[in-house]
C-alpha cells in the first residue's frame, strides 16, 4: 500500500527494492511516472559491460506503437538522445538538443504524433564496468510548468536513474555482482544525511565534525562504491541497503 507520508523519492526507492523481474520493472516505471506526474518514463540499457550487443533491454511507458516503430526503423541511428550515452555525464533538457538536421527534426515531429511528450530530460549513466544507460522523463506541461517540475524533481531523477541502473542490470543479469569496499560508520552517516537532503555544512554540526571532514568522508564513500558522482554513490549505497532513503 502506498504511504502518502513518504517523499516521492523514498516511495520510489522502496518500491524498486522489491523489484525482482522484468515485469516488475515495467510496473515500477509506470508507478513512478504517475507519482511524479510525468507523461512518460523510459530506461534504456545502451551497452552492457564486456558484451558486444547494444540496447539489450528497455522498459518504458511509451505507446507500444511508437516503440515498435522506433525499433523497426532503427531510430537509434538518428536519435540525438542516444549520443548522450557516449559523450555526456550530466542531465540534458531536450530543448538543448541539436535539431539542425532535417532528419532529427522529422524524427521529433513523428515522435510528437505519438504524444510522447513535448518536453523531456535525459540522464546518462555510466557504470563501473563501462556499461552505459539512459533514463528519460517527458512531459506535456506548459514550458513554465515543465521548468518547475524539472527543478522540483532534478535531484530525485538523478538518484533514481543511478538506482535503476543497478536494479536493471541485476534483474536482467547483464552484469555480474560487483564487490565494493565496506564503508566506515562515518562514511555511512555522511552519505545517509546527504541522501536526506542535508548539505555538508549542515551535516558537520549534526555529526560534530568539520565540514572538510564531511567532504572527505563523502569522497571516500564515493571511491569505495566505485561511483562517478555523488548521486551514483547514494543510489548504489541504497541499492546495497547500506543507507536508507
Amino acid at each position: 500500500m502506498e504511504n502518502k507520508q513518504q517523499s516521492p523519492l523514498s516511495w520510489s526507492l522502496a518500491m524498486l527494492q522489491r523489484v525482482s523481474s522484468k515485469t516488475d520493472l515495467n510496473v515500477a516505471i509506470a508507478n513512478m511516472r504517475d507519482r511524479y506526474r510525468f507523461t512518460h518514463l523510459v530506461f534504456l540499457v545502451v551497452r552492457p559491460a564486456n558484451r558486444a550487443d547494444s540496447y539489450p533491454f528497455c522498459c518504458t511507458t511509451y505507446p507500444d506503437e511508437w516503440t515498435s516503430l522506433y525499433l523497426r526503423n532503427n531510430y537509434f541511428e538518428i536519435d540525438p538522445i542516444i549520443e548522450l550515452s557516449r559523450t555526456g555525464f550530466l542531465p540534458v533538457d531536450w530543448s538543448n538538443l541539436d535539431r539542425r538536421s532535417s532528419r532529427v527534426r522529422d524524427f521529433f515531429k513523428e515522435a510528437n504524433s505519438f504524444d510522447i511528450g513535448r518536453h523531456g530530460v535525459t540522464v546518462p549513466i555510466r557504470g563501473p564496468g563501462g556499461e552505459r544507460s539512459l533514463f528519460s522523463a517527458t512531459s506535456n506541461l506548459s514550458r513554465p510548468e515543465w521548468r518547475k517540475l524539472r527543478m522540483w524533481s532534478n535531484q530525485d531523477i538523478q538518484v533514481l536513474s543511478q538506482y535503476l541502473h543497478e536494479k536493471v542490470l541485476s534483474v536482467t543479469e547483464l552484469r555480474e555482482t560487483s564487490d565494493y569496499q565496506k564503508l566506515s560508520r562515518r562514511e555511512q552517516e555522511c552519505l545517509q544525511l546527504l541522501a536526506r537532503g542535508l548539505v555538508p555544512k549542515r551535516i558537520a554540526p549534526r555529526l560534530q565534525i568539520s565540514e572538510s571532514a564531511v567532504r572527505l568522508y563523502l569522497r571516500s564513500a564515493k571511491r569505495k562504491l566505485n561511483a562517478a558522482t555523488i548521486y551514483q554513490a547514494i543510489a548504489r549505497a541504497s541499492f546495497l541497503e547500506i543507507i536508507q532513503t
